[in-house]
């Protein structure tokens, strides 16, 4: 942007108690571009990049389908025992079928099976020790996604009041509107053993020992879950929020600990590549937003920048 045009640009800004610049006032905006800058080819540069950074996202998110498909499938509706009940192939390798009993109890539920909620499966807020003494890694609720389980941002603060949680955790947001909105997230990008703490708002969801991080996720994104929990919020008008002790009140079919290994061992390949195809978009986006200026002041060569990406 040129520095005479913002006088003009602030002029005719919009909106009275945040002014604001509109889309086509930008367009509008003269570019000064450096000697020898050709202005299609940064842009077909960009486009490439916006193309990759969206092909990233639209596999995290058919990843994480798939995985919330066959928790479904197996926790859910029960399709293998159904199937072998009913005399059919389960479609399943003879190893896994094996693992899963052909007829059902009493309750519906497969043979074998228990019921059970949530708290089978994870700790509602475990106790987590923290030196409250330094800095430690910080994650509010902004950083929350309302869709796929990547934190968004994560940034150092002195250690407060709030929750406490490690790699693996689920946070489950339980304050209106950012519950009903879908915020819940799975961490994954602390270091090992590390602790790090945030918003009093969350809900932290530990897996217990035999549990695969993926499923108290998924849990968390099941929508009759989330429905249940969202039915037991409380409050004054805008400030509502949920009890932890609602994640325990949840029904849920707890199947055996052969099962659960098993769907763990086909699930957690997907999330390692939910989580290195979501960084990579990450990583696309700054490299994207730091090597603009540079080409269009022609401080970089369109060449070099494409190298730049390749290696990313």
């Amino acid at each position: 942007m040129i520095e005479a045009e913002l006088p003009a640009l602030l002029k005719a800004a919009t909106g009275s108690t945040f002014p604001n610049v509109s889309r086509d006032q930008l367009s509008e905006l003269p570019v000064r571009l450096g000697p020898g800058v050709s202005l299609p080819a940064v842009s077909s540069f960009l486009g490439a990049i916006r193309k990759k950074i969206d092909l990233n996202r639209q596999m995290a998110a058919t990843l994480e389908e798939m995985a919330r498909a066959l928790f479904k499938s197996w926790f859910v509706d029960f399709n293998p025992v159904h199937a072998k009940a009913e005399g059919r192939d389960p479609g399943l390798p003879a190893d896994i079928a094996a693992l899963f009993p052909d007829s059902f109890d009493d309750e519906g539920l497969p043979m074998g099976w228990t019921s059970g909620t949530p708290e089978s499966f994870v700790e509602i807020n475990p106790t987590t020790r923290i030196n409250r003494a330094a800095e430690a890694s910080y994650i509010d609720m902004a950083a929350l996604p309302t869709r796929g389980p990547g934190i968004t941002s994560i940034v150092s603060r002195p250690v407060g009041s709030g929750s406490k949680f490690k790699n693996g955790d689920t946070l489950l947001a339980r304050i209106t509107p950012c519950l009903e909105n879908g915020k819940t997230a799975l961490v994954d990008r602390l270091a090992d053993e590390e602790v790090a703490w945030g918003s009093t708002e969350f809900i932290v969801m530990r897996p217990r020992e035999r549990v695969p991080a993926p499923l108290p996720y998924l849990i968390a994104r099941d929508a009759a879950f989330r429905a249940h929990v969202i039915a037991s919020m409380s409050g004054t008008s805008g400030r509502q929020r949920a009890p932890a002790e609602a994640v325990g009140r949840w029904s849920i079919a707890v199947p055996t600990d052969a099962v659960i290994s098993a769907w763990g061992n086909a699930v957690l390949p997907m999330f390692d590549r939910i989580k290195a195809t979501s960084l990579e978009a990450e990583k696309l986006t700054e490299l994207r937003d730091t090597l603009l200026p540079k080409l269009l002041a022609g401080e970089l060569r369109l060449p070099d920048a494409e190298v730049v990406i390749a290696a990313a």
